[in-house]
């Protein structure tokens, strides 16, 4: 039974990866990410069904398009492999069984899913264009607050954090429409403190000093190869080891 039930997170994973794909490549374009059908971005010929099979397309395919031949990004399938992979070790590192299943493991399933889903797609973003989309932190917000609502029934105290948390973002966000310059680390700030509204401390400290580490050694690269005027995508690193700490830590938690 558990093992049919990773399998059905592993799919689920891999369609959250697929979707995530298409929203990184489109929401910079404003552009369409629920009623357009996907297409080629070479040859913008829509895809039917068997063109969008999560992991066994790309692989069918051999990595190109089927009507233009061009080849198609490896990061379609990372992308997709990695979503499922995290949404299957986040369902085990919660152990996530169907016949021990209460109220609480189950919503911060489902909130920590779109809490992932947010990440993925401000990394892909961040990744490939060094930007923060701050649309997307506004979607997770509000896409948590049911949850927040939900912890703070538990324990009242809670509230203040996110109060908090939500005025600071609130007064970054103002503070970044008055200023020209610096925009891209106010969004990095804005955005480490939505992380905080789901990762506990310990987690925050993690994350970051595992970001940090990863922009030392990215900007020694860059330096090597004579390329300092590249952006290092600190919300990428971010988003990566926020994702994988809180998976560590509910290994962690599990176990003790």
């Amino acid at each position: 039974m558990e093992v049919f039930i990773y399998i059905i997170l592993f799919i689920i994973g891999t369609l959250l990866g697929s979707f995530c794909t298409l929203a990184v490549y489109r929401i910079p374009l404003k552009q369409d990410i629920t009623h357009e059908r996907s297409y080629c971005p070479k040859c913008n010929h829509k895809l039917n069904f068997f063109d969008l099979i999560p992991l066994l397309s790309y692989i069918f395919l051999r990595g190109k398009c089927k009507y233009c031949k061009e080849k198609i990004r490896p990061r379609y399938f990372i992308l997709e492999f990695f979503s499922g992979i995290s949404l299957v070790l986040f369902g085990v590192s919660i152990n996530l069984n169907l016949m021990q299943l209460n109220d609480a493991k189950l919503l911060y399933f489902i909130f920590g899913t779109i809490y992932f889903v947010t990440l993925i797609l401000i990394a892909g973003i961040d990744k490939e264009y060094k930007k923060i989309q701050k649309s997307i932190i506004v979607f997770g917000v509000l896409a948590l607050l049911p949850y927040i609502l939900y912890l703070y029934i538990l324990n009242p105290v809670n509230i203040y954090k996110y109060g908090i948390c939500l005025l600071i973002m609130l007064f970054l966000t103002i503070f970044n429409k008055f200023i020209n310059k610096c925009n891209y680390v106010i969004d990095i700030l804005i955005f480490y403190i939505y992380m905080t509204l789901f990762s506990n401390a310990e987690c925050m400290v993690f994350t970051t000093i595992l970001t940090l580490f990863a922009i030392a050694i990215k900007t020694i690269i860059n330096k090597t190869r004579k390329q300092e005027e590249i952006k290092v995508p600190i919300g990428f690193y971010l988003c990566t080891f926020n994702v994988v700490i809180i998976i560590i830590q509910n290994f962690i938690n599990n176990v003790m």
